[in-house]
């Protein structure tokens, strides 16, 4: 115990203060004298640092895209976490769309969610900022924003669960993700909208309900059969791909005259695979960058269609048969300080470095004239399969007239229309329109035969569409050469015609 004569006295107290007071003082001075201002900041925050409480948890972000490409692990914790909700959510979102078994149900902002797994506890929590930001696209008036959202999900736990999180519980969600989509796939149409974000464009998507099945396409069966070996041939083949050194991707060309089955074939294809249909309108695109950010957005398992190539833009590079060159509308918007969307832009996103960026993906152009388009588009690699939709066959027949009248394999009217199916150029669409006029197969048959009789006295003859010769004939199958004669010239319309006329004026008589 000290006593009271031990204490210090008052005064003996404040000089030993002011003493210390200014040796602080001496010190600060000297240390704002010698010491750059730099290098004592980087020592007052190591020294906070070091006195600051530790934190034990340790926080992700999750945020829905990477850059220019959509980011994996969100969209598996937005599908996996809907599994997840509780009673303590007071905010979900709900949807159905008519092909969906169940109700969809996503966290809405600021929702929390707690989930374990191997005896830890995560939280979850949905983040969704809004942004306003002026739109590039709009060079008439500048003051013009656009709002967009900008979506994430934070994932915090302790600090000592960091490496089974990154190593067990992540890779967990993305297969249980992948086993939910699965399971309840519904596929998607995807189309362009240009005014959703000031990015540019962007894919919205609605449910693909087109019933159209390989089943009930009409088409040669040989090459309906050889699609369906090439398309099981490509989906086994991943490591294959990866052996030799190419992306995971095949291109189809489909041409032929309008009418021929080019639509439902890629609606049947998409039904076979289970894909997903990415409809790309060339004329929405103005530059080359706007193609590689919608290249890097469609989703891995998916066909990539160009329908009717040859007249969806003007491309530059890219010339006529009679060798001139389409450059009139993009020269006006280079004019206007616009980037163009070139050829070279386009064979790079089909075939370039940029196809590279994702896995089986199926691409495939449409075109009713194949001699239009430019050869380089056309080389293996990037169209590798050469599909000719051609005109309706007896077979093609016998097969639509089971799906619209029930008719039997034979009927007694079959015969008389196989041997003038055989030399009539008439288009799978013409058919199934003629065959839904009327519920009575027997008239509707009859019907049937008249208008081929018609078409025959009339000399009906189809349009030049092959790609660089005359049409062959519809029996014909890709591939197969041309017998010398076959072909449809101007000589034998002429025939046609002129016994046509002379058959007329008999029957007048």
């Amino acid at each position: 115990m000290f006593s009271p004569r031990d204490m210090p006295s008052p005064s003996s107290i404040f000089s030993a203060y002011a003493s210390m007071t200014a040796s602080i003082m001496l010190l600060r001075s000297m240390a704002n004298e010698l010491i750059p201002h730099p290098i004592r900041g980087y020592l007052f925050n190591t020294f906070r640092y070091l006195i600051r409480p530790r934190s034990p948890t340790l926080t992700l972000i999750i945020e829905e895209s990477t850059g220019i490409a959509r980011n994996q692990v969100y969209d598996a914790a937005e599908a996996y976490l809907s599994t997840r909700v509780s009673p303590e959510n007071e905010r979900l979102k709900i949807s159905k769309s008519p092909k969906e078994k169940k109700l969809t149900i996503r966290l809405e902002k600021g929702e929390k969610v707690v989930d374990s797994f191997n005896g830890a506890f995560f939280k979850w929590r949905f983040i969704c900022a809004e942004s306003e930001k002026n739109n590039p696209n709009d060079h008439t008036n500048s003051n013009i924003s656009v709002r967009s959202e900008k979506r994430s999900f934070e994932l915090s736990f302790p600090k000592k669960h960091k490496e089974m999180v990154l190593d067990c519980y992540l890779p967990f969600i993305l297969e249980k993700a992948k086993e939910m989509k699965d399971e309840e796939r519904v596929l998607k149409m995807h189309t362009l909208n240009t005014s959703y974000c000031f990015s540019g464009v962007k894919w919205d998507s609605i449910n693909l309900e087109h019933p159209s099945t390989f089943e009930t396409l009409a088409m040669e069966p040989d090459l309906k059969n050889a699609v369906i070996e090439d398309l099981d041939r490509f989906v086994k083949r991943r490591e294959f791909y990866k052996r030799v050194g190419r992306a995971w991707k095949r291109g189809y060309l489909l041409y032929g005259p309008p009418g021929t089955g080019k639509s439902s074939l890629i609606a049947a294809m998409a039904n076979y695979l289970k894909f997903d249909i990415f409809d790309l309108q060339l004329g929405n695109i103005v530059r080359d960058s706007d193609l590689r950010k919608l290249l890097l957005a469609t989703a891995n398992r998916s066909i990539l269609v160009i329908e009717d190539i040859d007249c969806s833009v003007d491309l530059p590079e890219r010339r006529h048969g009679d060798g001139r060159k389409q450059t009139d509308v993009q020269a006006d918007r280079a004019s206007d300080g616009w980037m163009q969307l070139t050829l070279s832009g386009l064979l790079n996103f089909i075939d370039g470095l940029w196809s590279s960026c994702g896995d089986e993906r199926i691409i495939i152009f449409t075109t009713n004239h194949k001699e239009r388009l430019d050869p380089a588009l056309l080389r293996p690699g990037r169209m590798d399969m050469h599909i000719h939709m051609s005109y309706c066959s007896y077979q093609g027949f016998k097969l639509l007239a089971s799906n619209y009248l029930e008719t039997p394999s034979e009927h007694p009217l079959f015969r008389e229309i196989e041997g003038l199916i055989e030399d009539i150029q008439i288009t799978p669409a013409q058919v199934a329109e003629e065959l839904m006029k009327n519920e009575d197969a027997e008239a509707t048959l009859e019907a049937f035969v008249k208008l081929l009789k018609r078409k025959k006295m009339e000399g009906d003859v189809c349009e030049n569409y092959g790609p660089e010769k005359p049409q062959p004939s519809k029996r014909r199958k890709v591939g197969c050469k041309q017998k010398p004669g076959v072909g449809i010239t101007k000589s034998n319309i002429g025939v046609t015609q002129r016994r046509t006329r002379r058959m007329r004026r008999e029957r007048s008589f």
